[in-house]
């Protein structure tokens, strides 16, 4: 059960000061101009994917979800403003009582996006908006990476399981967004266990070769594991000599040995070596995983080895070399006044360097070819044209601050898999190539 997607309660923290200095003066600065209340309209979205992928993956909405929700100045947070002289009391009175109150669409969380799309609207009052840059870009940038490596890796494993096993190589509160993020794009399982509580993802593990080393030999280390967790374990064989540990293994457990896993070596083949050594001792049905720093080039090249499983740690949660999405929180529309019936006017950023945005409040729709293929991502403000109203990708998320979309994990995951296979082949390439869908404005 997905406890967090699903909106009970969790024990989360107020996300208030998950921000920027600036985010504050600006309030502070905008209350005195008198511009605070004006209503307005951000926009997420990144200028150019990072070089050579050929789609981004959607991914951390379930988070943003929460962050908003739990966007609270608590006492001690207003007490450190006021004592830092962060701003001044009449802005921290008015902290006090933030909550946003505003709306919020978005591209459905594991839908796949393109440079310029939309993926998040935030619309409100400047000052309520203009607070939640910092977290919203944080978790999206982060989650969004991730998914995307993620999802190169299951297109690489070709329905293989994958296993994410990388909560010692970053952040130990990163590596719990990490883990979600890879099960929204395609991995299985993860070795983390405050994943598997908090988000409900299934989680693995056995043994590591400290298990091995602290046995007098590794046959009693075998025994004692299959005789703790029984013979569906997975038996680690590298940590001496695979062949012998491959034969022990089988002596041990009996030809119902659940799995072998190796962690080093030519894992093409070594993987080849030890499912013909399994075979010829009667464990056909014992599998074979393979670890050891894989990305989704390494997962590639075993695609025609004997590998039941991978498990990824490093590559996945350092987005397989791009940890970031490049994604921005930029104001694209505004009230010239603070009326409610003010008209909004689009607004935007004109400056040297590819930094230019395009202003107004933007729809986004993917136009498909006949067979259902997607051949476009259309960008638009004003009117949606008829033949795209059907194809229309962002969805309330948010409605006077009551949040509206809450989705178990396994939705999101099966989203994916279905954007991810909506897409021209040319997609789950590996190869350096452009974003396999150009964006047309309108």
């Amino acid at each position: 059960m997905n406890t967090a997607d699903l909106g009970l309660p969790v024990d989360v923290p107020s996300t208030a000061l998950f921000t920027d200095h600036y985010e504050l003066t600006m309030l502070q600065a905008a209350r005195a101009s008198g511009t605070a209340d004006r209503r307005s309209v951000f926009e997420v979205f990144t200028r150019r994917l990072p070089e050579g992928r050929r789609y981004g993956v959607v991914a951390g909405t379930g988070r943003v979800l929460d962050a908003v929700r739990n966007f609270r100045f608590e006492p001690d947070m207003l007490e450190y403003l006021r004592a830092h002289r962060v701003v001044d009391e009449a802005t921290v009175d008015w902290l006090a009582d933030y909550r946003f109150s505003g709306d919020i669409w978005g591209y459905p969380e594991g839908e796949v996006y393109f440079p310029g799309s939309p993926l998040l609207r935030v619309e409100g009052t400047f000052a309520e908006c203009v607070l939640l840059e910092t977290v919203i870009l944080s978790i999206l940038n982060h989650d969004s990476a991730i998914a995307a490596a993620a999802s190169r890796m299951a297109s690489a494993a070709g329905g293989r399981p994958l296993i994410e096993m990388g909560a010692r190589r970053t952040h130990e509160l990163a590596a719990v967004a990490a883990s979600r993020a890879a099960y929204v794009g395609g991995f299985s399982l993860t070795s983390n266990l405050a994943a598997g509580f908090r988000y409900g993802i299934p989680t693995t593990g056995t043994s590591a070769h400290a298990f091995t080393l602290v046995h007098d030999d590794e046959r009693d280390a075998f025994r004692a594991q299959v005789a703790s967790l029984g013979a569906d374990t997975t038996l680690l064989v590298d940590t001496y000599d695979v062949t012998q540990a491959v034969r022990t293994a089988v002596e041990v457990a009996g030809p119902g040995l659940g799995a072998v896993r190796i962690d080093s070596g030519d894992l093409l083949l070594v993987a080849h070596r030890v499912r013909q050594q399994l075979d010829e001792l009667g464990a056909k049905d014992t599998k074979v995983v393979v670890t050891s720093d894989l990305d989704e080039y390494a997962i590639a090249s075993l695609a025609a080895a004997p590998v039941d499983a991978y498990g990824v740690g490093t590559q996945l949660v350092v987005g397989s070399g791009h940890p970031t999405c490049s994604m921005v929180y930029k104001l694209v529309a505004r009230a010239r006044s603070a009326r409610p019936d003010a008209p909004l006017e689009p607004v935007a950023k004109k400056s040297l360097g590819g930094k230019t945005s395009i202003g107004g409040r933007k729809w986004a729709a993917r136009r498909r070819d006949e067979q259902g293929v997607a051949e476009a991502e259309v960008v638009g403000t004003g009117p949606v044209p008829e033949e795209l109203a059907g194809d229309l990708l962002l969805v309330r998320l948010v409605k006077d601050g009551e949040i509206l979309a809450r989705e178990p994990l396994d939705t999101v995951r099966d989203r994916h898999r279905a954007a991810r296979e909506s897409l021209p082949l040319s997609a789950i390439q590996l190869s350096r190539g452009e974003p396999v869908l150009a964006t047309e404005y309108r």
